[in-house]
């Protein structure tokens, strides 16, 4: 098949000798090449990558009923239609922040379901902090040329009404350079919106403290920020907390220690791959084990409390290990500069960490 046939795809003439291809197809605005590697996946993908990438598509290796294929998907690095998916999650989270916060500020959500409006500022500081984070990453994809969906939030009924929001990245990355860019530009983004919310937060009056028997560990970032301002975190009158938008801070503080842990696709493992290339192999396999040793620790010296978070972490972690993470096509070295801000994001993502973020009584 000629290029014009194959919609301004590659001929399978231009990577002979890596992907021998026997035939092709068009299948749903993809093009799939079936035939055999020379060599591992990654190697296969490092090597054809930027023959495709110049004719605007993005291309991976697949197998498919014992047959390999290399699937060649047009690149659409701008938003494709209108996405509502992303609205109707980002809308669902609303309300879920919502009653999450009218939990923290003591509206009774049953008797009175329009008082949940009241909660805005704790779901807006919520809100703000993820979507901050995950906006930074987009930017920083659009930068790049590298193909990345809107944010998607997740809505669920808890004491904070999400589990976070995610971007797609369905592209290769051009280099250790972009990898890193999109990688340290969510937490630093994120970090900066957090002292914000933090800021804000601290300088609300209290409130009465919530019904439900929680309480929150703040780590070393949101005190800092408390104590530069004089203001306190907590109080001698056990009837008060503080105002329920610090949770915003303590959430955007949570969430950057979580996804800087450099392993597989989280944020971490992107800056750490970067960094230090093949190193953070070695590095990933540490991940679960020090996860687990913190349980341990919080099991002999707290009580137990948060044992079960950092042991569901140590798993996530294996399994986050074993599904690989990004690779660059070129996997030349990061300059001086850039290994600056990655020791400093590190730092503060070390900042956002305390053993126990959650302790029930």
């Amino acid at each position: 098949m000629t290029e014009t046939a194959l919609g301004g795809a590659p001929e399978p003439g231009r990577f002979a000798g890596v992907f021998d291809v026997y035939e092709v197809e068009a299948e749903g605005g993809e093009i799939c090449y079936y035939g055999q590697p020379r060599s591992d996946h990654q190697s296969v993908v490092r090597v054809v990558a930027p023959v495709f990438r110049e004719r605007g598509y993005t291309v991976s290796v697949e197998r498919e009923l014992g047959e390999y294929v290399l699937v060649a998907s047009e690149r659409t690095v701008g938003v494709d239609g209108f996405p509502t998916t992303n609205v109707v999650l980002f809308l669902a989270t609303v309300v879920t922040t919502l009653f999450a916060g009218s939990q923290w500020y003591g509206i009774d959500a049953l008797s009175n379901p329009l008082g949940v409006l009241d909660a805005w500022p704790f779901a807006a500081a919520v809100l703000g902090v993820l979507g901050v984070h995950e906006l930074g990453h987009y930017v920083a994809s659009r930068h790049h040329d590298v193909q990345a969906s809107l944010p998607y939030f997740i809505p669920v009924p808890t004491l904070l009404g999400t589990m976070g929001a995610v971007i797609r990245m369905r592209d290769t990355l051009p280099d250790r350079k972009s990898l890193f860019d999109i990688g340290v530009a969510g937490p630093l983004a994120g970090l900066v919106a957090t002292v914000v919310v933090t800021a804000v937060g601290v300088s609300l009056p209290p409130v009465e403290a919530a019904a439900f028997p929680v309480r929150l560990g703040y780590p070393p970032l949101i005190r800092i920020v408390a104590a530069a301002l004089g203001q306190p975190l907590t109080y001698a009158d056990a009837s008060l907390m503080a105002n329920p938008v610090v949770v915003g801070g303590w959430v955007g503080a949570f969430v950057t220690f979580l996804n800087l842990l450099p392993v597989g696709q989280l944020d971490g493992g992107h800056v750490v791959r970067a960094m230090f290339g093949s190193a953070h192999a070695t590095v990933q396999r540490l991940v679960p084990v020090a996860l687990f040793g913190l349980g341990a620790y919080t099991y002999l010296f707290a009580d137990g409390q948060s044992l079960s978070l950092w042991v569901l972490w140590g798993f996530l972690a294996l399994l986050f290990a074993r599904a690989g993470g990004a690779e660059p096509v070129d996997d030349s070295p990061l300059g001086t500069p850039r290994l600056a801000v990655g020791a400093v994001t590190l730092l503060l993502g070390a900042l956002s960490f305390t053993p126990v973020p959650l302790a029930l009584g």
